[in-house]
């Protein structure tokens, strides 16, 4: 059904007012022309009516409103006078829509809606929500067939009255939030609980603490609160503080304290006995007081004080004696970390005391300390079987019986057929024995089989040790990762191919070499291509050539391939693995400059920007290209790999023209010496022998037979 023909059918059914009250218009010509029913006529007539009402603002006046209220005011008229304009008048006929009708009274020329008469202007939400409404005509012109029924039978003013309300013609009012009241004479850290004004201060350092202590008295108080110096070490300041700042500083948070690191404090000469300031830390756990000159009754008043130590540092005290060993046995029974080294003043006797009553004893530092070659304290470390770190450096005294009693016991049972001793494994994880010249292979040998947690092995200086016992012992250190031979004149490459073979190649981390001047390329390259985790090497002084080099460059780019990580230009990048090797007599400038391409070599992709090593190598070499070297590294490990690639290829050039400028001058004396060192060096391996009364000896030659440093 259209609009024209649904409207006037609800204005019938609305408004019951009596026909012969209205009166009518006269008809148009063409109106009289046309032949209807006396009701149709009716119909027209009192519609023609209600429009010329509407027209003239007399419906306004009928309904008892003013003359400046909106027809669309009210609250809740289900018919609104769009509705009542859109049937025929006196005029021809017009189809409106709702928004035509909104806008009439400001554009239309002929009085052909009810809205054309002149009233006030509509709200803005209003017209808004009209205009949204007037889109659907049918939802906002036709009416439900049940208002049409029970159409209440009211005067017209009435039913103009409830017709006028809408809801959408109520202004919008924006509801206000009350201010925020704000507080009077407000401090955030003030007022802030002192629970968490300590977490604040507890992420300041020492050094910042004090100095926030000088804001005021209160800020005092706060910094000086000991619950912010449970952990106390001077390393980074100590230089810095005064001897009075710091005994003010202990003193007052003396009963929180549980870490104490006074290492290298010697401006505590003589303060440590100022006001028990000895006594005052009762709850220590960790204590180091390395390198301070402190007086041995002090050392004994902490050891007393503090019952649950864990940690213990007395590194280079002379002070320190048998007698705070014997202390520590019987007074700190939860002592783990224990580090006398380089305490004259102690011996076995004194470590014995340690070992009796510290049963959990793991880290035991002992370098320097004399009396180890005493059977009875070796034996009672081996049936403890707690410690994880043995430091034995420097102790000469150590004898191949002694190391057997800590390795395999006393009087222990054999298995005849490997001809090792039944005796659980070790728990160590990190053996140093460096210096302990006394050790021969039959003492390491101990080590086979049965040290298989052993992380970190030291053997630097024992001078007695060969290939034999290397041979019996890496194949059994299935996690090694740190191995340092250095100064082992004896090893030859048979020892690094054992190691080659190895199964703890995929864990080798750190690996020294140095003054081993046997060792060269026969045994490196192996040891290269196997372990490809490699983060620190150490071959100065050594055999070695320009082809170790190649290959250790070569290495550690496969395995940035491996691992599928790269870096653009810019980028920067780390180092992956540390190389020493200056004083090798067989390295040459060609292989630094391998080492340097590699590094800032770039992989090539079509329509893509060049991808770089994320990893490179740091080399350390001859003194006179180290400054180069060192230059080259810079550049790359900030991305600037063009001008790192720039000075790798003028050096080299300006590397060849020395050497053409010194063909006939000191360059080729240089070159000759080197090869008749080089021919000398071969001639080792494959020289005649002749036999000189029952005794073989070598040829004479005058060169040097031992590295020269370049």
């Amino acid at each position: 059904m259209s609009v024209q023909e649904e409207v006037p059918a609800s204005i019938d059914a609305v408004v019951h007012t009596p026909i012969d009250d209205v009166s009518p218009e006269p008809l148009s010509p063409q109106a009289d022309g046309i032949q209807e029913s006396n009701g149709k006529r009716r119909r027209r007539r009192m519609l023609l009516g209600l429009h010329r009402i509407a027209s003239t603002g007399s419906l306004s006046r009928m309904s008892g409103a003013s003359p400046s209220s909106s027809y669309r005011s009210g609250a809740r008229g289900t018919l609104s006078c769009i509705s009542l304009a859109s049937s025929g008048s006196g005029y021809p006929l017009h189809h409106t829509t709702s928004y035509e009708s909104e806008f009439g009274a400001q554009f239309s020329t002929a009085p052909t809606s009810v809205s054309g008469t002149p009233g006030p202007a509509t709200p803005r939400i209003a017209r808004s929500r009209s205009n949204t409404l007037g889109k659907d005509t049918s939802a906002s012109v036709a009416l439900p067939h049940d208002v049409r029924q029970t159409a209440p039978t009211a005067p017209m003013g009435q039913c103009i009255s409830e017709i006028e309300e809408d809801y959408f013609s109520k202004e919008a009012r924006l509801v206000k939030k009350p201010p925020v009241q704000r507080r009077k004479d407000f401090n955030f850290w003030r007022d802030l609980p002192g629970e968490l004004r300590m977490e604040v201060l507890s992420y300041l350092r020492p050094k910042e603490l004090v100095r926030c202590s000088t804001v005021s008295k209160a800020w005092y108080h706060m910094c000086f609160d000991g619950q912010l110096w449970s952990s106390l070490d001077t390393s980074e300041f100590y230089r810095d503080i005064t001897a009075d700042a710091l005994i003010r500083i202990i003193a007052t948070a003396g009963p929180f304290v549980r870490d104490l690191n006074l290492r290298g404090c010697v401006q505590l000469r003589e303060m440590w006995a100022y006001q028990g300031f000895a006594d005052v830390c009762r709850n220590l756990e960790n204590i180091s007081i390395e390198g301070c000159l402190i007086d041995r009754a002090s050392i004994h008043c902490f050891l007393l004080a503090n019952s649950r130590l864990v940690h213990i540092n007395l590194s280079g005290l002379p002070t320190a004696t048998n007698q705070a060993m014997r202390i520590i046995g019987t007074r700190c029974p939860k002592v783990e970390h224990l580090n006398v080294t380089w305490c004259n003043n102690i011996d076995t006797k004194g470590i014995r005391y340690v070992v009796e009553g510290c049963p959990n004893l793991k880290d035991l530092r002992v370098g320097e300390v004399r009396g180890w070659d005493d059977i009875e304290v070796m034996r009672m470390l081996f049936e403890r079987n707690t410690l994880e770190r043995l430091i034995l450096t420097n102790c000469e005294s150590l004898t191949d019986e002694a190391f057997t009693a800590l390795i395999e016991g006393v009087d222990n049972e054999y298995d005849y057929l490997t001809g090792r001793a039944i005796v659980p494994p070790r728990r160590l994880r990190h053996l140093d024995l460096t210096c302990c010249r006394g050790l021969t292979d039959s003492a390491i040998m101990k080590l086979a089989h049965n040290a298989p947690f052993l992380e970190g092995l030291q053997l630097s200086k024992c001078h007695a040790l060969t290939d034999d016992s290397l041979a019996e012992l890496l194949p059994t250190l299935p996690m090694l990762t740190h191995l340092d031979l250095e100064e082992l004149v004896e090893l030859t490459n048979a020892s690094l191919q054992s190691l080659a073979s190895s199964p703890c190649t995929k864990y080798l981390r750190h690996l020294s070499i140095s003054y081993c001047e046997n060792l060269g390329d026969t045994g490196m390259l192996p040891v290269l291509k196997a372990c490809t985790n490699l983060r620190s090497l150490d071959m100065d002084n050594t055999r070695i050539s320009d082809l170790v080099l190649t290959e250790l460059a070569a290495s550690v780019r496969a395995r940035n391939r491996a691992s599928g990580l790269s870096v653009c230009a810019r980028q920067r990048p780390g180092v992956g693995l540390r190389v020493v090797a200056y004083d090798c007599a067989n390295v040459t400038w060609t292989g630094v400059r391998e080492v340097l391409s590699r590094n800032a070599e770039a992989t090539r992709r079509a329509a893509a920007p060049p991808l770089y090593p994320p990893e490179i190598v740091a080399l350390k070499c001859f003194y006179n290209w180290q400054p180069t070297v060192e230059e080259h590294t810079k550049r790359v490990l900030r991305g600037d790999f063009a001008a790192a690639a720039r000075l790798e290829r003028r050096w080299a050039e300006w590397m060849m023209l020395n050497e053409e400028a010194g063909v006939g001058g000191a360059g080729g004396r240089r070159r000759r010496r080197r090869a008749r060192e080089a021919q000398l060096l071969h001639a080792d391996e494959s020289e005649d022998v002749a036999a000189v009364g029952g005794v073989r000896r070598r040829r004479a030659r005058t060169g040097p037979s031992s590295c020269v440093v370049m």
